[in-house]
Formats: structure tokens, C-alpha cells, sequence
């Protein structure tokens, strides 16, 4: 027997049971939606801690790596590569560099005076064997140690000469310097460099806890021994350093030094400033007098730069001639004085 339903039967429009799946439906994508934003401020959260730590890591990490030579933390950023103690034997050009002095200024100046003075000097010398690429091992009171040849060489030969040209660009930015301090009261203030190349042990050496990248072997005291030979302003080489540098530095041999530490006799030459001692057209002029102190540099002049130079040096031409005017005004006017008095 079947049972036939009308349409007044199915009529569900006034029913409770739509609303309240409707409302039950709300209910569900609301509590879905409550959790999953407060999942995305969890998730948001947790990125902006991440990123704040992931910026005190690399704030921490650039200030550490101005403790340590580029060429060294370098390999270890980018690749990861593993830190243990290691050396090994290499050729390498090894310079020392103080500055001839200091030692006795230290006793008449301040500590203030005495720190403006060595961090001046060695932010300068630290510049430039950044510009040259050598690694720059240490620095020892107003000393500093350089090396080429590890971890990055670019043969024996070219090693030395980086070497040479760093030391000489030292030596001539050592000029500017001492005008400075000259007229902030400080006199007497010179490089002296000494530099040889042989072989050396070079790498990390010391402890799992405690490493230091440097070089350890009988070169390195050479150069050492070598600097303190040096007289003010020289810069002098070994004969194993000579021989790479002969046929780009005009050099003169100045003595056969007995050396502490070493037994024989040690042969040295010293490096001649390229800009006195050659024929062609110098890259640098330096010429200073009391009151007056010229340096160009046309290695690092740009193309615009030329017009302010001339007409910094035509500003300054006009200013002597209007001293010298006045100078011989000065004169005349006294030897007026002078015929008067006569007669």
C-alpha cells in the first residue's frame, strides 16, 4: 500500500531545522576562521622574532669580522667551510712596518693625543692594504704585519711586487700624515718597512677554542730584523725579495746585516721612490717646505677632477703672488727708509 504526500506536506518554509543548519554552518566557518588567524598571528609572530634574530646575527657577525682578515672569514660565510687547526707551508711575502719614533713621542704625549694619533695612522694603512689585497696579520703597538701569497696567491713574482707597491703607497701617505701632525705640534713621525720573501708556515694555528691565522717560520723574523734596520722612511728588502722586484723597483743595496737569530750575513736593498727615481712621468708629486706641502696623486684622480685641481692651484699661485707683492712693497718701502735716513 503506498503513500502519497501533497505539496502542503513538503512544505518546509516555516520549519526550524534551515536556520538552524545555516546558523550551525556560520558557527563552524567562524571557529575555523578564529583559529586559523590566530595561527597567522602565531606564524607572524614567530617571523618577526626570527627576523630579529636573524638581524642581531648578522649585525654581531659584521662586527666580528673587522677582528678577523676578509680573505679568511670570507671562505667561511659564503661556504660554510669547516674551522680546525691547520697549516701549511707556503711562499709567501711577508712585510713589517712601524713607525720610527713613536716611542719616544708616547713619553710626551697624552693618551688621548697618542690614540688620536695611531688610529689615525693605521685606519690610513689599513686602507691600503685592503686596496692591494694582503692580509693583514696583526697589529703590534704602532706596528702592523702584512703577508701575500695565502690564502689567495697570484704567483711568487707578483706577490712581491703587491707587496713592494703596497709598502711604497704606505710610505708616501705617511708623507700627508706627518704635514698634519706637523701642524697639530707632532714632529718627527716616519715609516720604516722591511720585507722579504721564502717559506712559511701559514694557517690556523693555537686550539679548537682559540684559533689565529697567521704565519710562523725563519722569513718571518727576517722581515722583522729587516724592519729595524730601517732608517726613517726606508723601505728595505730582502735578496730573495730583490730578485722578483729588480726589473720594476730601482733599488740600491745598502748593507750586508748581521741579524740576530740569523747566522750569515743578510744582504739588503733599499726600494727607491719610483717618482725620483725614474725618467717618466711620475704618478705622484710630493714636495714639501715649511708652511707648503704639495701631494698629487694622479692614480686615483678622476677625469672631473682636473678642473677643480687647476683651479685650486690658480687660487693659491694668486695668493703668492699678492704675498709676494707685499713682500717686495716691504722691501722697497724700507729701502726708502733706509736712503732717508742716509741723506
Amino acid at each position: 500500500m503506498g503513500t502519497i504526500l501533497s505539496n502542503d506536506e513538503l512544505d518546509c518554509g516555516d520549519s526550524w531545522l534551515p536556520p538552524t543548519v545555516l546558523l550551525a554552518s556560520m558557527i563552524v566557518i567562524l571557529c575555523q576562521f578564529r583559529r586559523m588567524y590566530q595561527e597567522y598571528i602565531g606564524y607572524k609572530a614567530s617571523a618577526h622574532k626570527a627576523a630579529g634574530r636573524l638581524n642581531t646575527m648578522v649585525s654581531v657577525i659584521n662586527k666580528l669580522t673587522r677582528f678577523v682578515p676578509p680573505q679568511i672569514w670570507e671562505p667561511i660565510v659564503k661556504s660554510d667551510s669547516p674551522v680546525r687547526v691547520s697549516n701549511k707551508r707556503a711562499k709567501i711575502t711577508i712585510m713589517f712596518s712601524d713607525i720610527v719614533g713613536f716611542t719616544e713621542l708616547s713619553d710626551s704625549l697624552s693618551s688621548d693625543n697618542l690614540a688620536d694619533i695611531l688610529n689615525t695612522y693605521m685606519h690610513c694603512m689599513t686602507s691600503i692594504a685592503d686596496k692591494h689585497g694582503a692580509v693583514l696579520d696583526k697589529f703590534i703597538g704602532d706596528g702592523m704585519v702584512c703577508f701575500f701569497g695565502e690564502p689567495n696567491s697570484r704567483g711568487s713574482r707578483q706577490d712581491a711586487l703587491d707587496c713592494v707597491a703596497m709598502a711604497i703607497d704606505m710610505r708616501r701617505e705617511m708623507r700627508t700624515l706627518r704635514q698634519k701632525w706637523r701642524l697639530m705640534g707632532f714632529e718627527g713621525l716616519y715609516i720604516r718597512v722591511g720585507i722579504t720573501t721564502g717559506y712559511c708556515h701559514v694557517g690556523n694555528f693555537g686550539s679548537n677554542s682559540r684559533l689565529s691565522y697567521t704565519i710562523i717560520g725563519k722569513e718571518a723574523n727576517l722581515a722583522s730584523r729587516l724592519e729595524s734596520c730601517a732608517g726613517k722612511d726606508q723601505i728595505l728588502v730582502s735578496e730573495s725579495t730583490y730578485d722578483y722586484i729588480c726589473h720594476n723597483y730601482e733599488c740600491e743595496h745598502v748593507a750586508a746585516f748581521c741579524l740576530k737569530g740569523i747566522d750569515e750575513k743578510v744582504d739588503a736593498w733599499q726600494v727607491l721612490d719610483p717618482s725620483a727615481s725614474t725618467g717618466h712621468l711620475s704618478k705622484w708629486v710630493d714636495h714639501t717646505l715649511p708652511g707648503f706641502n704639495l701631494h698629487l696623486n694622479f692614480k686615483d684622480m678622476k677625469d672631473n677632477d682636473y678642473q677643480d685641481i687647476r683651479a685650486r692651484l690658480n687660487f693659491a699661485l694668486e695668493r703668492i703672488e699678492q704675498e709676494e707683492e707685499k713682500v717686495v712693497k716691504s722691501i722697497a718701502a724700507e729701502s726708502k727708509r733706509e736712503d732717508a735716513n742716509r741723506k
